[in-house]
C-alpha cells in the first residue's frame, strides 16, 4: 500500500522545501541543523550521511525522530532502510544503487513514504511503476554538494511532469533565485542542501520563502 497521492501533495505544500542535512556544509551536527531548520519553517527533512558509522547515523536518526514528531515534521532517512524502519521515520529515500523499492516496501510497511532518486525520464517512469510515492529528479543545475552528473535542466523536468503522476522533488543546485523555475516547471517541492545550510539557516529559508510564488 502506497501513501495516497492526496497526502503526498499536502506534504510538499507546507512549504515546498525539502531540506537535506549535510554537516560538512553547515558546520553543525544533524541535530543542530534539524532544530534550526524547524525554527526557520522547514517542514520536511531528510537525514543524509555518507561518512559516519551506521551506529552513529542511527543515534542521530533517533534523536531527529523525537524532535520531528514533537513538531509534526516529515522525517525521511536517506539510503538506510533498516535505520528508517528502526526509528519509525516517515519514509526512506533510495538511490539507484540502493535496495530495490519493492524490498524496501516490505520492510517499511504500509503508509510509509518511499522516494527514489532519478536522473532520466526512463528512471522516473520505472520508479512510479515500481510503486514509489515520489521521485527526486536532478541535478537540475550545476551543484558542488556531490558528484551528481550533468545538469538535467528545466526542459527535462517539464517532460517528466507530463508523463508521471506522482510528486516530483527537484534537486541539485537549487537556490532562492532559481527555485521558482523548478516549481513552475512542475516540481512539487525543491530539495535543498547548500542553498539553505551555507551561512544563516533562518535567513536563507526566509529568502526561499520570499522567492516562492
Amino acid at each position: 500500500m502506497k501513501v495516497s497521492l492526496k497526502r503526498m501533495r499536502t506534504i510538499f505544500k507546507k512549504p515546498p522545501l525539502y531540506l537535506i542535512t549535510d554537516t560538512r556544509i553547515a558546520g553543525l551536527s544533524h541535530i543542530q541543523i534539524t532544530r534550526r531548520a524547524i525554527d526557520a519553517g522547514i517542514r520536511t527533512i531528510q537525514l543524509r550521511e555518507k561518512n559516519l558509522p551506521k551506529k552513529e547515523i542511527y543515534n542521530a536518526a533517533i534523536r531527529i525522530r523525537d524532535i520531528t514528531v514533537k513538531h509534526s515534521i516529515v522525517f525521511i532517512v536517506n539510503d538506510y532502510v533498516d535505520i528508517a524502519f528502526a526509528v519509525n521515520a516517515d519514509g526512506v529515500h533510495l538511490g539507484q544503487e540502493d535496495m530495490p523499492l519493492e524490498e524496501a516496501r516490505k520492510i517499511m510497511g504500509k503508509g510509509k513514504l518511499i522516494g527514489v532518486s532519478t536522473h532520466s525520464l526512463d528512471q522516473a517512469i520505472k520508479a512510479q511503476d515500481a510503486g514509489a510515492d515520489y521521485v527526486g529528479f536532478g541535478p537540475m543545475f550545476q551543484t558542488k554538494t556531490k558528484d551528481a552528473g550533468q545538469p538535467q535542466g528545466i526542459t527535462a523536468l517539464s517532460q517528466i511532469r507530463k508523463l508521471i503522476d506522482i510528486p516530483i522533488v527537484a534537486i541539485g543546485g537549487i537556490t532562492w533565485e532559481n527555485v521558482n523555475k523548478v516549481l513552475h516547471a512542475g516540481a512539487d517541492a525543491a530539495a535543498v542542501a547548500s542553498g539553505i545550510l551555507t551561512g544563516d539557516i533562518k535567513a536563507n529559508v526566509e529568502k526561499f520563502m520570499q522567492g516562492i510564488s
